[in-house]
């Protein structure tokens, strides 16, 4: 079975943001003492995967090449990149690496989403898994601001996107593995009421064809999307970082 690839999707305008944005990417904005970029891409590479697209897009993109260049500081030999017009959404932005996965399996993490530890051993069992996809779920305090997962008799029964009520603490993470056929289900979607093609879409597909497994994260997870959750992710990495040097 074919290994692997990487994709980490960096577009978006960062509105949220503003005007920390208006210079500038979201995901090129400090997380303690790097970039916010460079953690989804330590993720990929601490799981194994080497092979990477970053799917970025606004007037800054070319900030990206700046910064990153080919890779060597992750001991990378190259970096591919795409580029997406417009904001039309995670999935949307995802439809840009059909060419680049070239019907290999897929590693997804969205930019500005930052983990404590490794998630390799998740990697692993998606590789053992012969077809499908595979989420992350993690119980937090403030679930409706992301898709939340429902599980019954160790399956998920239902993902709704940022509920008013949600019937779980489980939200669904900014990392995902899919399949090749990640590509047609997306050809399938329509644009929800944001006007994007939604990611908690292309879940439910999966779901809906008895595909799609999930695994339970260890240690703390977080976006860093807004002003509160920018802050509170700075500060967690602060932590761990200054807890590693002592």
């Amino acid at each position: 079975m074919s290994d692997l690839k990487g994709v980490v999707l960096a577009g978006g305008l960062g509105t949220r943001l503003w005007p920390l944005t208006k210079i500038t990417n979201k995901h090129l904005l400090p997380i303690y003492d790097k970039p916010m970029i460079y953690y989804p891409i330590q993720l990929l590479v601490d799981a194994g995967i080497k092979d990477i697209l970053i799917v970025t897009g606004g007037p800054h993109a070319g900030e990206f090449l700046r910064l990153l260049g080919n890779g060597n500081k992750f001991g990378l030999k190259h970096i591919n990149y795409a580029y997406q017009e417009g904001e039309g959404g995670i999935a949307d932005a995802l439809r840009l690496a059909e060419h680049f996965a070239h019907g290999h399996r897929l590693a997804v993490v969205l930019g500005d989403n930052i983990f404590e530890n490794n998630i390799k051993k998740h990697v692993d069992i998606f590789r053992k898994q012969k077809k499908g996809a595979r989420v992350l779920l993690k119980p937090i305090d403030d679930p409706q601001r992301f898709g939340v997962a429902t599980i019954k008799n160790n399956k998920i029964e239902s993902i709704i996107e940022k509920p008013k009520k949600p019937k779980s603490n489980l939200a669904v993470t900014g990392f995902y593995l899919y399949d090749a056929e990640v590509f047609n289900i997306i050809r399938t979607l329509k644009p929800s009421h944001r006007g994007e093609l939604e990611i908690t879409d292309v879940n439910n597909a999966y779901l809906k064809r008895k595909q799609l497994e999930y695994g339970v994260l260890d240690g703390w997870w977080s976006d860093s999307g807004t002003f509160d959750s920018l802050l509170r992710v700075n500060q967690l990495v602060a932590k761990k970082t200054q807890n590693k040097v002592s």
